[in-house]
């Protein structure tokens, strides 16, 4: 029965995790600087050398040492060939593991993307904690963006998508419901608080193929660690908890039915779980609940590592069979009332008291207990953690750059693709009615010109005529005035001399 080796307890009893049990699920728990990295890194190892993938996200960079063998002139080499002497761990080799590095913003790691329409509007929806009539105002936009064969690539697209959806609601409202300026307005707010955390370099082309997390070296047999860089992704935490959640829920989308596997097809860690379920909307979590739920019977293992397991909803410790508890502090009554929580959740072992072992474990040092041959949680053992073969530490930037080079995955996602999608195609019809509209005009003015012209070429013939008659009339009563004061010769005088005034 495969397994991977954790450690050794104080009775002498080694710990192992049965690989057709690691689909489980499983936490790594315990206070800052007690030894969780370790812990991580070791199962990693252990995943990978079973043929497993591993994707790992990289909170503090210290995990990228696994790309790295261990050497004889690393200063704590002594102390780790003491520790493997103790616990039996003979022989004890250093080896590296295949690593591919990922970022999703391209600084650390070959850069991860994925498209508006891979999320999906009820993902997209979560993260942004939207409302219900606003989400539904984002499944219109899809719809919407689908039906007319818009697709929805990145931040853009989607914009250009709700922008659309607004403008013309009046037309759209009958077949795709009730649709409001307000509801669009706080969405596209929204997403600006998106784009502030980074968002926009996670949307794009070309897109992650699963498949290539999903990889084994052809010659040793050893599963790909991947390592996401989240050392600044952490600081947005939403998104670090949306990038996760799609991750999960692709997997569990794209793979079949395995139930229960002789051994997991990836192992899926959560690092730093806490500040992830700290900030994520309430929704969020409860998909990442149901999620972690369903996916164990695709052959997936999700670990969650954080500082404390109170900090992990309750819902999420239900889906969680092997668990390894480093040391925790009790300065507080909120830090004792967690200790006794964790300490509950342990199978008792005669030997001690978990509660108390649990504040005086060392560095190194867990309470581990995994489940048997039949399902069924181990009595926990106080285990002293096996060393691993690989770095303990970071790698340096030249080494992850050479990594980087020898990347199965080199080149395949460095360069961003922006075809034409939604954006690109609302944009032309806007220009191509503004182009319409500017012709129309022109052609109205042109015409409307002509039929001035014309009205004004009458009125002046018609002001003509009138001023000539006018002047004409004046003569004549001048030409009649004159005459009968003065004869025909004054008349002709006077009749002249009216006009002349008439016409200036």
């Amino acid at each position: 029965m495969s397994t991977i080796f954790i450690g050794k307890d104080t009775d002498g009893k080694t710990q192992e995790l049965l690989l057709n049990k690691a689909n489980r699920h499983g936490m790594v728990a315990g206070a800052t600087g007690t030894g969780k990295t370790v812990t991580l890194q070791i199962l990693s190892e252990g995943f990978a050398k079973a043929g497993v993938p591993v994707f790992a996200a990289d909170v503090k960079g210290d995990l990228s040492g696994i790309s790295q063998s261990g050497t004889a002139e690393h200063k704590l080499h002594e102390k780790l060939i003491a520790r493997a002497e103790k616990i039996g761990l003979a022989p004890y080799e250093y080896s590296d593991m295949p690593t591919i590095f990922w970022d999703l913003y391209g600084d650390k790691g070959h850069p991860i993307r994925t498209t508006i329409s891979e999320m999906g509007p009820m993902l997209l929806s979560r993260l942004m904690d939207l409302t219900d009539t606003q989400e539904g105002i984002m499944n219109i936009a899809f719809d919407v963006a689908e039906d007319n064969d818009w697709p929805l690539i990145d931040l853009k697209d989607l914009k250009a998508a709700l922008h659309f959806v607004s403008e013309n609601r009046d037309l759209l409202i009958m077949e795709y419901g009730n649709i409001t300026t307000q509801s669009v307005g706080a969405i596209v707010r929204a997403l600006l608080v998106l784009e502030r955390e980074g968002a926009d370099e996670f949307f794009g082309e070309p897109a992650l193929k699963l498949s290539d997390l999903m990889r084994t070296d052809k010659e040793t047999g050893r599963g790909f660690v991947n390592i996401l860089a989240a050392d600044k992704l952490i600081n947005a935490p939403r998104l670090y908890a949306t990038f996760l959640l799609w991750l999960m829920s692709e997997l569990f989308e794209e793979l079949p039915e395995l139930g229960d596997p002789d051994k997991p097809i990836m192992a899926f860690f959560f690092d730093e779980a806490h500040l992830v379920f700290d900030e994520a909307p309430k929704a969020l979590v409860e998909k990442i609940t149901q999620v972690a739920r369903l996916i164990r019977s695709k052959g997936v293992s999700v670990w969650f590592v954080t500082q404390n397991p109170a900090d992990i909803p309750d819902d999420v410790l239900g889906q969680i069979g092997n668990r390894i508890q480093h040391a925790l502090r009790g300065y507080t009554p909120k830090e004792q009332k967690a200790i006794k929580a964790s300490a509950s959740a342990f199978r008792p072992n005669p030997a001690f008291k978990t509660v108390d072992v649990i504040t005086e474990l060392g560095v190194g040092e867990a309470l581990v207990s995994v489940l048997d041959e039949k399902g069924r949680p181990s009595i926990v053992g106080q285990t002293l953690i096996r060393p691993p073969a690989s770095r303990l530490g970071p790698a340096t930037e030249k080494e992850r750059t050479a990594v980087m080079d020898e990347s199965p995955v080199k080149g395949d996602y460095d360069e961003v693709v922006d075809r034409k999608s939604a954006y690109e195609i609302l944009m032309k019809k806007r220009t191509d009615v503004k182009e319409a509209q500017q012709k129309a005009t022109e052609k109205e003015f042109q015409a409307a010109k002509k039929k001035t012209t014309r009205k004004t070429s009458t009125r002046s013939r018609r002001k003509s005529t009138v001023r000539k008659g006018m002047e004409e009339g004046a003569r004549q009563v001048a030409y009649e005035v004159g005459k009968s004061i003065f004869g025909t010769t004054g008349g002709r005088i006077l009749r002249g001399i009216l006009g002349g005034m008439m016409r200036r």
